[in-house]
């Protein structure tokens, strides 16, 4: 039986409530997400990959969090779009990024948001795991309608899940996470490999690479092989 279609993105009963609980994790966690920011081997590989890969022109940031993303994109970028579900994460991104005024942060929820414009590049960082299975194809299709003829899209991600977050077992995307006053939330964590996404991916039509790194962390670099909304 299906609820609401996020326009194109259509849900399950209980993913809706999945969703919403996820968000109200982001929204209430912001003032301890940079605290709590993995450390483990290979961060900084995918931090070189991104300078390489080189996100330059109209960028996109879908899930921008707190802007440590953000204010890298701005090494490269002539303008970056910032969307997050959270005006929390919002307001964190604007105090890290300043008064730049090639930063327009948008917030909206990311099953339900469609861009304005198209971009030169889409960019996410560890937001895909946070993308349920059953609106894996769908997501892909929206950042095909983010992206300008010739676009190219980055992403970063981990796939870190603790024993005690496994509420639902290993084999269930679903995970939970506490805040420091011990509030509980449910939240999606896929643990993909870069195998699976690569074979994915490639199902749907991208040209892409991923890659794992010495860590948890992995990240991928993607365009279309056939531009079917260009």
């Amino acid at each position: 039986m299906r609820s609401r279609d996020h326009d194109g993105m259509t849900c399950a009963d209980g993913l809706d409530g999945l969703l919403a609980e996820q968000l109200a994790y982001y929204r209430a966690c912001a003032p301890e997400y940079d605290a709590g920011a993995l450390t483990f081997p290979g961060g900084d590989e995918v931090v070189v990959a991104l300078d390489a890969f080189q996100p330059t022109g109209d960028v996109l940031e879908l899930a921008c969090g707190t802007g440590a993303w953000t204010a890298r994109l701005l090494r490269h970028a002539d303008a970056v779009t910032a969307v997050d579900s959270s005006p929390e994460m919002l307001e964190l991104a604007g105090q890290r990024v300043g008064e730049d005024p090639r930063v327009r942060f948008v917030v909206a929820d990311l099953f339900t948001w469609r861009p304005d414009r198209r971009y030169d590049v889409v960019f996410f960082g560890f937001w895909i795991s946070h993308v349920p299975m059953e609106l894996f194809d769908p997501f892909w299709e929206f950042v095909e309608e983010c992206l300008a003829p010739g676009g190219r899209v980055f992403f970063v991600d981990d796939t870190h899940r603790t024993e005690d977050e496994l509420i639902e077992g290993p084999e269930s995307e679903t995970i939970e996470r506490r805040l420091e006053d011990g509030a509980r939330f449910r939240v999606v964590k896929v643990p993909h490999t870069v195998a699976d996404l690569r074979r994915r991916l490639r199902e749907l039509g991208w040209r892409v690479e991923v890659h794992q790194t010495a860590g948890p962390f992995y990240w991928g670099a993607a365009t279309l092989t056939d531009w079917r909304s260009g």
